[in-house]
């Protein structure tokens, strides 16, 4: 599944958001009547909100020299924890800085006082060793007193640091010190499965360039997918055989709904966005690529696989060792080439 496994997001959504998604059968087309065929499970729906959580939050130097945040002390990972409230959810986040420089944690999306803004002009970072608290708050849609709307927190959004390198936290975003946050509304279609991708300067997820994240699904699952890009550049994320609304959900909401259909969405440094799709519907099974459409990034290495299976597991046309996935790969298939070629006798 990649490089994050169920069992962590499970758990992500039952610390977080009060249950994990259970998998949702999908009928597939057949000739029987309407009445012969099976009717199917509805999805789960994120409760209503109202909740108070707290969790710790471990900032940590990685033994390859990047940084990520952890649920627990030598559990940090890049991306860092997902984190999913619900509308009207409170959140204390206790970060213990277990790095040898002043970190911070700073979210795009919540509502928080100033004292939880993350920043140095704040003084709302954690030196090495200490502990501080964050406390993002979320709420509902609703009206002003002056009668204009004032829009709900869910929504797609992100977290990074602040502080690492430069006052806007260059060095800690570079390093990996990121991760995603969801807020729900109450009666959102819960997924099976949530992938983040991270477009990083010219990475995914920060690996090495040709080694983008698999993620796994089989046919029917109701994946989502939350997309986020940090760094220098504007990034494209394009993802093959499946399209998505252009909405908060990525979802349509009835047939009037006027949200263009898309494929493809342009990202810049800072933006976030996601949606869910019903892996390979109408399109079956497969190793679908997704990636950075700007064409020099996706030569250079900005690609991944999503990798729809059959109920039987198996994969159509697809090589799990490809052997120019990576150069290290590439290396090792030409020195096993070159092994196998016949030696001359002395």
């Amino acid at each position: 599944m990649g490089e994050f496994g169920m069992d962590r997001r499970s758990f992500n959504r039952r610390m977080l958001a009060g249950g994990a998604a259970a998998a949702t059968g999908v009928t597939s087309m057949s000739a029987l009547a309407p009445e012969a065929v099976p009717a199917e499970k509805p999805p789960p729906r994120a409760p209503a909100g109202g909740e108070v959580r707290r969790i710790t939050l471990y900032a940590e130097k990685l033994p390859d020299g990047q940084l990520g945040y952890g649920l627990e002390k030598g559990g940090a990972t890049v991306p860092g924890p997902l984190i999913e409230l619900n509308e009207g959810d409170t959140l204390h986040i206790d970060v213990e800085n277990t790095t040898d420089a002043d970190v911070s944690l700073h979210v795009h999306g919540m509502d928080y006082e100033i004292s939880s803004d993350g920043t140095r002009h704040t003084t709302s970072h954690v030196a090495p060793g200490k502990r501080r608290t964050y406390t993002w708050r979320t709420h509902r849609p609703g009206r002003r007193k002056d009668g204009t709307w004032r829009p709900g927190t869910a929504g797609y959004w992100h977290y990074h640091d602040h502080v690492v390198g430069t006052d806007h936290g260059t060095g800690g975003l570079r390093k990996g010190l990121y991760g995603a946050v969801i807020v729900r509304r109450e009666g959102d279609v819960l997924p099976d499965k949530t992938f983040v991708v991270v477009f990083n300067d010219m990475l995914i997820n920060n690996r090495p360039a040709h080694s983008g994240p698999h993620f796994e699904a089989t046919v029917g699952e109701r994946v989502e997918f939350v997309s986020i890009t940090h760094g220098e550049y504007y990034h494209t994320f394009h993802l093959h055989g499946h399209r998505w609304a252009d909405n908060r959900t990525g979802m349509l909401t009835g047939p009037d709904d006027p949200s263009q259909i898309l494929d493809d969405k342009i990202t810049g440094p800072g933006d976030s966005f996601g949606f869910q799709v019903i892996a390979g519907e109408g399109v079956g099974a497969g190793a679908w690529m997704y990636h950075c459409h700007v064409q020099s990034h996706s030569d250079m290495g900005m690609v991944g696989l999503f990798l729809v299976r059959k109920p039987d597991g198996t994969i159509p046309d697809y090589e799990p060792h490809h052997p120019h996935r990576t150069r290290e790969g590439a290396a090792k298939k030409r020195k096993q080439a070159h092994r196998g070629r016949a030696q001359p006798h002395h």
